[in-house]
């Protein structure tokens, strides 16, 4: 146990600089004999004067009567805005998880995240309730959003289930995260370093809490969330005992990427709109499935248009000179316009940035993905679809389950405005979750891969058989 935790210390980056408790100015101090006695105990909190996160380079604790949104969202331990839109409305959480919560940063030059007013990039939360079943859940934020934004739709789940949850903001957030990094990639790149990063912390806060060792730790995430769980599962895969990907985002260097699609569906919106059948074909030809036609008005001005031109900065930022992240709803023919990208005629740079975080489909450890049918963001066939084929290329078939929403989209927030066409994928999520945990800790197997129709009758906010 001591070399293990010597170990993942060493691999967890530099010692803790400072450490404060919340509501005092004094350091941590080393824990008392009154302290270490109570290891292992099922007190309010106990154990948190021996939580040193391993590496940051500060962290508040705080002991909280409810670490779900229900508590956090009052006493501020939490930001709301960070997780708005992401779940349907009507969703049914759970609540009461008493707990202690710890927040701080790890080393970083960036400074994107403003949350606390740190101004400090690579912002993480580590919750532990008190009542532990052993194991550790470790995610992502999606999008560009930051730490908490995965505290509703996932946090407060697991907490509930009794795993300690750890999420980080990945190491640059905002529209501006390109920014990030020396080179082209080296932005998402830091994603997977932070994950990586955090989730060797987070073993070690656990065993200091709770003076036992983990016995299960799952990656698991939505939209760039998922593309972690991805990236772990397949590039660090001893540190988990499995992961649930939700919709990932796919890099691919040879393509497909969000860079290969997202153009045609810019360059050929404008003329949709007016009625031109041309162009609604091509946007079907680019990838996205007949049927989503309704979801394009909200996605042509809230996520393609922004998508494509701060991914296409990050990997490929000569491509509209001095400009950053190009000319927002650009005409096609303007110069350096992201409607006429055309990610297969740019220098080999370019995909050779791509390929500094593309996946493989070599996942080390159990996986099951979901992923809407009614995706307008990032296309089944398009991503998920190839990253299953993927996996069977390298042999990996066995330890992965691929299940297709129909009517899923990719945040659930748009499902009040469109009840009798979408369906929340949240409840799936939970309902795959938990398949993913009996196949890992009781060898019970998944529900095969395919498709999980939508019920005709039932709760579809609420609940999810994906038998």
């Amino acid at each position: 146990m001591r070399r293990w935790r010597r170990f993942l210390t060493a691999l967890a980056g530099t010692a803790l600089v400072g450490t404060t408790l919340v509501g005092t100015t004094s350091a941590v101090a080393a824990p008392s004999a009154a302290v270490q006695a109570d290891r292992g105990s099922g007190t309010h909190c106990s154990g948190q004067g021996r939580v040193r996160t391993p590496g940051a380079a500060f962290q508040t604790i705080a002991c909280l009567d409810d670490l779900t949104t229900a508590g956090t969202s009052v006493s501020g331990h939490t930001v709301p805005a960070q997780y708005a839109g992401l779940h349907a409305e009507g969703t049914v959480n759970p609540s009461g998880v008493p707990g202690i919560q710890v927040d701080g940063f790890f080393p970083d030059t960036s400074t994107t995240n403003t949350t606390h007013g740190w101004n400090h990039d690579s912002q993480f939360v580590v919750r532990l309730p008190d009542h532990w079943n052993g194991g550790l859940v470790v995610t992502g934020a999606p999008g560009v959003r930051g730490q908490y934004a995965n505290d509703l739709i996932i946090g407060d789940w697991v907490l509930a289930q009794g795993y300690a949850f750890a999420s980080t903001d990945k190491g640059n957030t905002g529209a501006g995260f390109f920014h990030d990094g020396a080179h082209p990639g080296d932005a998402v790149a830091e994603w997977n370093q932070r994950v990586t990063q955090l989730t060797i912390a987070a073993k070690i806060v656990v065993a200091q809490r709770y003076a036992h060792a983990l016995r299960r730790t799952y990656m698991t995430g939505i939209s760039n969330g998922g593309y972690l769980t991805r990236w772990q599962l397949e590039n660090r895969p001893w540190l988990y005992d499995g992961g649930v990907d939700w919709e990932g985002t796919l890099f691919r260097a040879d393509g497909p990427n969000l860079l290969t699609y997202l153009p045609a569906a810019l360059r050929n919106y404008p003329a949709y709109k007016q009625g031109s059948a041309a162009a609604h074909d091509a946007i079907l030809a680019a990838g996205f499935v007949s049927g989503s036609e309704f979801l394009w008005d909200f996605h042509y001005p809230v996520y393609w248009d922004l998508t494509q031109r701060i991914y296409r900065e990050e990997f490929d930022p000569d491509y509209d000179g001095a400009l950053e992240a190009g000319t927002p709803f650009c005409a096609s023919g303007t110069p350096a316009c992201d409607a006429d990208y055309d990610y297969a005629s740019r220098p080999r740079a370019v995909p050779d940035a791509v390929a500094k975080v593309q996946l493989t489909g070599r996942i080390g450890r159990p996986m099951l993905t979901l992923h809407g049918t009614l995706d307008t963001l990032l296309p089944p066939s398009t991503d998920s679809d190839v990253y299953q084929t993927l996996i069977a290329q390298e042999g990996r078939g066995g330890l992965h389950r691929y299940y297709r929403i129909e009517d899923g989209n990719h945040v659930d927030g748009l499902y009040s405005s469109f009840p009798d066409r979408l369906r929340p994928m949240l409840p799936c999520y939970r309902t795959a979750f938990s398949e993913l945990a009996a196949w890992v800790e009781q060898g019970e197997p998944p529900t095969p891969s395919g498709l999980v129709s939508r019920p005709l009758t039932g709760d579809l906010v609420n609940g999810c058989a994906l038998r």
